[in-house]
């Protein structure tokens, strides 16, 4: 949820995603299959709050979340409703952006969503007090980094290492996507892809869909667990 690309190749969108979060927070649910609404979905649970960072459905519509929007925020002591659910909830409807418009986003902790709908391709964010939803390239490449977490600066570091990365492998793959948001920088425990800030912020999982016609896959890597899962439609 604090680092998210996406590229499309071979046919397959590749969507990947770091979570950072304080060591305290309870260890996610690996990914499984549930049944919301009238579609089926895979998602890794929060197990504090219930809702979800990463989600695919059926149909190779996915969402992602990292926290914060554009800008870093002062995060208020309490807010309605966790994001992870709202994430559920957008993903339960027919149309993740046409729902966007419309729901009550009030006293949500800002945030932006990597949107595959339809197969196509949306950075949504709120900033606390408004909406924005822009359209974007699939046949370009993206990586986002959190604002909550990383500087202007260091986010356009991550986005020339990963510039970096695309031009010196021209093939690109699901391994070689995982193997960037693994095993990019890893000296620099603060601000590389993995991080560990004294042991009390760390890179807790990495998750992957893979959506390629009617072939979607969820591989999730939880690094404190040390366990890899693997979930098909």
């Amino acid at each position: 949820m604090c680092t998210v690309s996406f590229v499309y190749a071979n046919n397959s969108f590749l969507l990947t995603s770091n979570r950072d979060e304080k060591i305290t927070r309870p260890s996610a649910i690996e990914p499984k299959v549930y049944q919301l609404e009238n579609k089926k979905i895979i998602y890794p649970k929060d197990a504090k709050a219930g809702g979800t960072w990463f989600v695919v459905d059926e149909f190779g519509n996915a969402i992602i979340l990292l926290n914060g929007g554009k800008t870093k925020h002062i995060a208020k002591e309490k807010y309605r409703l966790s994001r992870g659910i709202i994430v559920l909830d957008l993903i339960a409807s027919n149309s993740v952006v046409s729902t966007w418009k419309t729901i009550d986003l009030t006293d949500i902790e800002p945030f932006t969503l990597v949107v595959l709908d339809n197969k196509q391709l949306f950075q949504l964010q709120w900033s606390g007090e408004e909406k924005s939803t822009d359209d974007l390239d699939i046949n370009k490449t993206y990586i986002w980094s959190s604002s909550t977490l990383y500087t202007p600066e260091i986010q356009q570091q991550r986005a020339n290492w990963f510039a970096q990365y695309m031009n010196e492998n021209k093939e690109i793959s699901s391994e070689k996507m995982k193997s960037f948001h693994k095993n990019t920088e890893p000296k620099d425990a603060k601000n590389g892809l993995i991080i560990n800030r004294d042991n009390l912020l760390k890179t807790l999982s990495v998750t992957q869909a893979v959506i390629s016609g009617n072939s979607i896959s969820v591989k999730h890597s939880d690094l404190i667990l040390d366990e890899e899962y693997s979930i098909t439609f």
